[in-house]
Parts: structure tokens; C-alpha cells; sequence
């Protein structure tokens, strides 16, 4: 005789296959640490912090301002808010920020792709070129195919292809097979949609 189980437990089917290590892991976008940027803005604003820092300390030492300072407080003087040059840079510089802020607030790498996430602490992520290539390779594969064109973005996959022989429903349906396995051997975290058409090559005038 076998006992029951405890109140408030249950027993695992023996069948029930094991989670995946990552499972319900989020495969998130890879962010571009964008340096360039980055280290021009830090460029710009310590040397103007410095240089405005040092004309401060020179002025309460008794000596006097820079000729720049002088030049700009008598210019902010004079100008008035509805100037046109002051309306001009104003928008410039509101442009700035707002790139600024775009810059800061996107991901960047746009030509990596995220892979699913097998393990909590693995990211991997797949070129977008390598990976047009490979569905290139893949439907050259399908008989009938002369030539291939596939524009990969993250979420649709444009393929068009031209055939010179068998029909083209035919041809299509294979293309559909074909790169609907090729894009979930990828390993992508979001495999892109799949659009696919098939023509004739364009006759060439002799």
C-alpha cells in the first residue's frame, strides 16, 4: 500500500519535462554605450564650466573679466527675445536636446538582433547582415530559385525572389517552408515576419 500524500502537496507527474534553465527570461534590446557622443558632450561642457569657473575666480581677485564675457553681456543686453538670432539659436539649441534626449533614451545597435535566452546570465545577439545571409543561403536552396534579395529589419523579413522555372505558387510555398525554418533555427527573441514574393526574372532587351 502506498501512502497519500501530505495535505497541501502535490506530486509531479513523472513525465513532466524540466523548465529550461531560461525560461521566462526577457531577451531585451542590446544599448549602444555610444562614446562618441558621450564624450563630446563631457568635452564641451568642462571646458566651458572650466573657462567660466576661472573667469569668476579672476574677477573676485580684483582682476578683470574676459573679453568674451564682457562682449556676450553687452550682446544679452541689447538683444531682445523676439530677435530673430536669438529665435534661431534658441531652436538650435532645443534641437540639440532633443537629439540629446533621443540618443539617451533609444537603444541603438539597431543591426543586432537579440537571441532567445537559454540561461539567465547568457546574452546573445546575432548581426542582422549575417543573418539576411543565411536566409539568402536558404532559399537559394529551394529548386527553382535564380536569385535572391532579402532586407532583414527587426520585425519583418522581406524576401523576393526571382525563378526561372516550376511554377511560382509552387516555389512560393517551398520559399514559405523553407525560411519559416530558417528563422526559428535563428534563435531569435523575436523572429521577424516573414513576406515573401516570387516573380520571373525580367527579360533582358538584346
Amino acid at each position: 500500500m502506498t501512502e497519500p500524500a501530505p495535505s497541501g502537496e502535490t506530486e509531479a507527474p513523472e513525465n513532466q519535462a524540466p523548465a529550461p534553465p531560461g525560461a521566462g527570461v526577457k531577451a531585451g534590446r542590446f544599448w549602444s554605450a555610444r562614446r562618441v557622443p558621450a564624450a563630446l558632450l563631457a568635452l564641451v561642457v568642462l571646458g566651458g564650466a572650466g573657462l567660466l569657473l576661472y573667469d569668476v575666480a579672476a574677477v573676485r581677485a580684483d582682476r578683470p573679466a574676459m573679453q568674451w564675457r564682457r562682449t556676450t553681456a553687452d550682446h544679452l543686453a541689447r538683444w531682445r527675445v523676439d530677435d530673430t538670432w536669438v529665435l534661431v539659436v534658441a531652436a538650435l539649441v532645443v534641437l540639440l536636446g532633443l537629439l540629446l534626449l533621443v540618443l539617451a533614451l533609444t537603444p541603438g545597435l539597431r543591426a543586432l538582433l537579440p537571441m532567445r535566452r537559454e540561461h539567465p546570465n547568457v546574452r546573445a545577439g546575432l548581426d542582422r547582415r549575417a543573418a539576411a545571409l543565411v536566409l539568402r543561403d536558404r532559399a537559394m536552396e529551394v529548386p527553382g530559385v535564380q536569385s535572391v534579395r532579402v532586407r532583414l529589419r527587426r520585425k519583418k523579413a522581406a524576401v523576393q525572389a526571382r525563378s526561372h522555372f516550376r511554377e511560382l505558387d509552387d516555389v512560393h510555398t517551398d520559399l514559405d517552408t523553407a525560411l519559416g525554418a530558417a528563422v526559428s533555427e535563428l534563435g531569435l527573441a523575436k523572429p521577424p515576419a516573414l513576406s515573401v514574393q516570387v516573380a520571373r526574372p525580367s527579360a533582358k532587351k538584346g
